[in-house]
């Protein structure tokens, strides 16, 4: 089976992997196609979902992926996690942005939503400057007010063996789509 995209991504993806596999190794689930992004928060029920729209910039790296991953050890959490990344699954992005009526485009960033409605969102701006533990601390106060699921994500010694990719995307390469 052939992998269409429309736009090819912005990074290396062997570059980016450690990114993603940050948050997939807290719980999150990629959505790299529309479809998948309109299945997921379309048939959301009663549930609350967290989406980051991830990025290769360097307070993705030091402030929010460490921030919602220090999050999800809360007791009570979100009912399901996804993620897109910003530059690479370009599309799926682009879809997940059409969700978050109100805000600009905005990576990093993340969004709660409940029973379909954006119920809180942190842009850009509200993770640049901010440490990851000031981040998991409006998250988790959040999660307190609008979450069910009891927590954590993954067990305190799995999250004890989690890598955050500290790379910046002024280190990671562009993608070579002529390679």
């Amino acid at each position: 089976m052939f992998n269409i995209l429309s736009r090819p991504p912005l990074y290396d993806e062997d570059a980016v992997q450690p990114m993603r596999d940050e948050l997939i190794a807290v719980g999150f689930q990629e959505l790299r196609t529309p479809e998948a992004v309109e299945n997921a928060l379309t048939n959301s029920n009663d549930e609350t979902i967290l989406l980051m729209v991830n990025s290769v910039c360097g307070c993705a790296a030091g402030s929010a992926r460490p921030g919602i991953s220090l999050a999800l050890q809360n007791p009570i959490i979100p009912n399901k996690l996804f993620t897109v990344f910003a530059g690479q699954d370009r599309d799926a992005v682009d879809k997940a942005r059409s969700f978050i009526k109100g805000y600009p485009p905005s990576s990093p960033s993340i969004a709660l939503f409940k029973k379909g409605e954006l119920v809180h969102f942190i842009p850009r701006h509200g993770i640049e400057g901010y440490s990851a533990e000031q981040i998991a601390g409006n998250l988790t106060e959040v999660f307190d007010s609008q979450c069910s699921r009891v927590g954590p994500s993954i067990s305190p010694e799995q999250f004890k063996q989690v890598q955050h990719a500290k790379a910046c995307g002024s280190k990671i390469p562009l993608f070579n789509q002529n390679a």
